[in-house]
């Protein structure tokens, strides 16, 4: 009886230890983009808290050193920024560049590498031979890397956010960057992570059409870029627009400027005949005043949820139309 137990234990199973299974596999094939994408997040992590911080300090300290905040505000002698505020300036823009341009990497890496490479070389192919299902493989190629970029998109879009929340005195100082341009407008709330999802998707997508590496990133590059230019010229038209109007010129720039023109004197809207301040050619055209629609600073939250909501749900298609033409190609084995 008790001769059988050191054969008992040494036929026992040592339990495995650390992480297995597919995920696991996926971030060891794919390390080196996890690495980047680390290191990528924590460059703009420190330039945006060196702007937050140290650079903001340095250029409120240029601003009092050239006596700017005893003189009459737009007096010429303080239009001038000096090296301090350009190069936090400088730090701000390239922060708010990084974030638009994840995407797009996103995009070509999916379609490149995690999806069109292993077509092409075969190796999704013998995947699904073995223990992972096309389902399952597909469903860890979208999960695992949407849950990182989300992570670190989230990061960077907050404290490009804190960013903007502080140093908005130091932007009308130096009268730069406004909130409804296309790049701060994107990093500043939910579409930046809205759009990875995007680009994602569709680099998922190109990999199955193309099922090669260099053509699946060249059309998923070029397939977001078509879509992020038409959410964007399709984003002033998300939300109802204000308008001002003024009598003998056009009222001031306050926000997003959607359309402007003349008024007639029955309030029809006409194309401004260019008159200036010919009184006889405004009366010739019988314009009686002047008109813009915007968005004003408090559209900001509708217009960006707006396109969110329609970013994901093209990113929600694209992934849907990826499984049905996965399980078109597979048949029985999805």
């Amino acid at each position: 009886m008790t001769a059988t137990l050191p054969a008992e234990r040494a036929t026992a199973v040592a339990p495995s230890r650390g992480p297995r299974g597919l995920v696991w596999a996926m971030l060891r094939v794919h390390r080196w983009a996890l690495w980047f994408w680390v290191l990528l997040v924590a460059v703009g992590t420190g330039a945006m808290l060196w702007a937050y911080g140290p650079g903001a300090d340095a250029a409120w300290a240029e601003y009092y050193g050239m006596h700017c905040d005893t003189v009459t505000p737009g007096d010429l002698a303080c239009d001038y920024t000096g090296p301090a505020y350009g190069r936090y300036d400088d730090i701000v823009g390239a922060g708010t560049t990084l974030i638009g341009l994840v995407p797009f990497l996103a995009a070509a890496w999916a379609g490149a590498s995690l999806i069109g490479r292993e077509l092409e070389s075969g190796t999704a192919q013998l995947a699904w031979t073995q223990s992972v299902s096309p389902v399952r493989w597909l469903a860890a190629k979208l999960a695992v890397p949407a849950a990182l970029l989300v992570a670190g998109t989230l990061l960077l879009s907050l404290l490009h956010r804190t960013l903007w929340s502080a140093d908005g005195a130091l932007r009308q100082v130096n009268s730069s960057r406004r909130w409804y341009e296309g790049a701060t407008f994107e990093a500043n709330g939910t579409l930046a992570t809205a759009y990875v999802l995007l680009g994602l998707a569709v680099g998922v997508l190109a990999g199955l059409l193309q099922r090669r590496a260099l053509a699946a990133l060249g059309s998923a590059v070029v397939a977001l870029m078509i879509l992020v230019l038409a959410l964007g010229s399709l984003r002033p038209y998300l939300w109802p627009v204000e308008t001002l109007t003024a009598k003998d010129e056009y009222p001031p720039f306050i926000g997003m400027v959607v359309d402007e023109g003349a008024l007639t004197s029955t309030g029809a809207r006409v194309p401004d005949p260019i008159c200036v301040d010919d009184a006889k050619c405004l009366a010739e055209h019988d314009i009686a005043g002047f008109y813009r629609d915007y968005h004003p600073s408090a559209h900001f939250w509708p217009l960006q949820l707006m396109e969110t909501g329609i970013a994901l749900a093209v990113a929600a298609l694209a992934v849907l139309i990826a499984f049905r033409l996965l399980r078109r190609r597979t048949g029985a084995a999805v």
